[in-house]
């Protein structure tokens, strides 16, 4: 069992590390405080070859897989977590094509985000269909027109990057719109430039502000057969793309994490109090500890939980380990963040500091691509499945 780093991960580190502090930490609070998105970091991550690291080689990848990005998206999201979610969507949407996509859809989009020409957007959540996700109306019916394709309509929501995306992973009921049976539901490419695509009203966040979040609109959307990702039918699809996306959610937690309590730390350390340097303190030492168990053991959590993912194990007996570092990880950089506003006291609810800012943006974690009640479900259904189980 080998808890180092390989060589070329422990330089994708160092490398990443390096950028994040001398690029991303000095332009954090500008994209919090304008809400811009960040153009400039997104062509350095382009130009570094990091939208290119979960993309295989032979579709011009760094064939880095999930572990790679998961390492990447850990150190930019000590200072930005809109910086870390612009890494995040080079595998959201492609998740579904790179699992069950054809070799054409492959060879078409997978190029164009590994090199930061072509951006996409991921669409399962609606207004009344969150968590409950066979809940959607979005319907596709079939095209009278054209053999094999379909014609979409409805509303998605809660979208990140919906404002910018050129293309869009979108589910849709091609059963019944009432019928809850999991092979109603099938996953389509939705080019933006296509007759009765819009983006529709976007979102004002508390947190993650720089990479718009909002609705994608579909009216009557003709969707060519070619299209089509994986079967008709194929809402197990939809779940494999999130399960393989656990660590890559967690990378941002514990990311998260991490910064605010070295940036906490580091102000006790130079914050004076009752004559002594407040670091000195036990009790605040205490909490300083606590914290840092935590973070290490989201960080084990979530690198297995990609090492797994990587190997293509996300399906159903592997969800429990998977859910784990999700939650584990988001909760602790809510617990990170408050306990850093704490630390600090006044001085980290002040705009002054960016305490306030990692508490805005850990909330959000615990919320998207399943909430933290929803890994809890799924992992007390892998123990009572025996799925996670020690004999």
């Amino acid at each position: 069992m080998n808890f180092e780093l390989s060589e070329e991960l422990a330089a994708l580190q160092s490398t990443v590390r390096r950028l994040a502090q001398e690029k991303v930490k000095p332009r954090a609070r500008e994209i919090d405080r304008t809400g811009e998105y960040p153009e400039d970091l997104f062509r350095l991550f382009a130009s570094s070859g990091l939208l290119a690291l979960c993309i295989p080689e032979e579709y011009g990848g760094a064939g880095a897989g999930i572990l790679g990005l998961t390492i990447a998206i850990e150190e930019v999201a000590k200072y930005s977590n809109t910086a870390a979610l612009m890494l995040l969507l080079t595998r959201l949407p492609t998740g579904p094509v790179m699992i069950a996509g054809s070799e054409e859809q492959k060879k078409r989009l997978l190029p164009g985000i590994a090199d930061g020409s072509l951006r996409a957007s991921f669409g399962l959540s609606e207004p009344g269909a969150g968590s409950d996700v066979v809940g959607m109306r979005t319907r596709a019916i079939p095209d009278r027109e054209r053999e094999g394709g379909w014609v979409l309509t409805g509303t998605k929501c809660w979208m990140s990057g919906v404002a910018q995306a050129d293309w869009y992973t979108v589910f849709a009921k091609t059963g019944e719109p009432s019928s809850r049976r999991h092979d109603s539901i099938t996953a389509f490419i939705v080019e933006r430039s296509q007759e009765g695509v819009a983006v529709g009203s976007l979102d004002d966040k508390m947190g993650v502000r720089g990479v718009d979040t909002g609705e994608l609109v579909l009216t009557d959307v003709r969707v060519p057969p070619e299209n089509v990702i994986g079967e008709v039918g194929g809402f197990r699809l939809a779940m494999l793309g999130l399960n393989s996306m656990r660590p890559i959610v967690a990378a941002r937690g514990i990311g998260l994490a991490e910064g605010a309590l070295m940036y906490a730390t580091e102000y006790l350390k130079e914050r004076q109090g009752f004559g002594h340097a407040m670091a000195d303190f036990q009790g605040l030492q205490w909490e300083i500890a606590k914290m840092a168990v935590e973070i290490e053991a989201a960080r084990l959590l979530t690198y297995r939980s990609a090492w797994l993912a990587d190997q293509g194990k996300f399906s159903r007996e592997w969800v429990p380990y998977l859910s784990m570092a999700k939650y584990h990880a988001t909760e602790t950089a809510v617990k990170a963040a408050g306990l850093a506003v704490q630390l600090l006291g006044a001085a980290g609810y002040m705009k002054d500091h960016p305490t306030e800012l990692w508490y805005r943006d850990a909330r959000q974690l615990t919320i998207v691509e399943g909430t933290s009640q929803v890994q809890l479900g799924l992992i007390a259904r892998g123990v009572l499945d025996r799925h996670l189980w020690w004999d």
